[in-house]
């Protein structure tokens, strides 16, 4: 096991984050996405007047939903090692993360599909695939959920990173429940937990935390 391999995966969470920042700018570059009152043929102006900024905001954000993807894995390493036997809390660390990681591409990738249709889309074609993006955040945020509920429980048994943070995640699990503020769970919390998450991980570990598993006679 390369242990060079495993001190720099961590790096991945602020790459995710990056790209975030990098795809929601570039995004705006393309002037304010539509309202949600917009009609299919006002989506459709939209679309050819910025295609360039759609596509290439919306590649560079999913760019960063597979770093989080990869991110996902690390941390799933560092509370498995602390967590011991099967492991069932860090598993679904790995599940949420993974699943929030590709929900979340969709965010962008009806848009992204409109702009690269280009002058064969039509404007109901165009209203419909803008309206995806709502979807998949929606799914996206419940799945972060998921994630956060259980990076919670498994930072609190473990204590692999600190138990504040344990209690922080739990927080923010409930806080992406919330229907009505859901959202803000999933456009700021996910990336200021996602770069505190990553600096505690890239963190010299004091020794090592022992697994709590239960002692098997020989």
């Amino acid at each position: 096991m390369s242990t060079r391999f495993e001190r720099i995966s961590p790096v991945s969470g602020l790459l995710a984050v990056g790209f975030w920042i990098g795809g929601f700018v570039v995004a705006q570059v393309a002037d304010s996405p539509p309202a949600d009152s917009a009609t299919d043929a006002q989506v459709l102006a939209w679309v050819h007047a910025h295609s360039d900024a759609i596509t290439a905001g919306g590649w560079l954000f999913m760019i960063g939903c597979g770093c989080f993807i990869w991110f996902a894995g690390t941390l799933r390493s560092r509370l498995a090692s602390a967590e011991g036997g099967t492991a069932a809390l860090s598993t679904l660390v790995l599940a949420g993360g993974a699943a929030a990681g590709v929900l979340a591409m969709g965010m962008p990738a009806g848009d992204l599909s409109a702009a690269i249709a280009g002058n064969d889309l039509h404007a109901g074609s165009a209203g419909a695939l803008h309206q995806l993006g709502t979807v998949f955040f929606v799914l996206a945020e419940l799945t972060a959920a998921v994630l956060q509920a259980a990076a919670g429980f498994a930072i609190l048994r473990t204590r692999a990173l600190p138990r504040a943070w344990g209690y922080v995640s739990l927080a923010l699990a409930v806080l992406l429940l919330v229907g009505p503020i859901g959202w803000l769970g999933l456009i700021v919390g996910m990336p200021l937990w996602t770069l505190v998450t990553t600096i505690l991980v890239l963190r010299p570990q004091r020794g090592n935390v022992p697994a709590r598993t239960a002692a098997v006679p020989a």
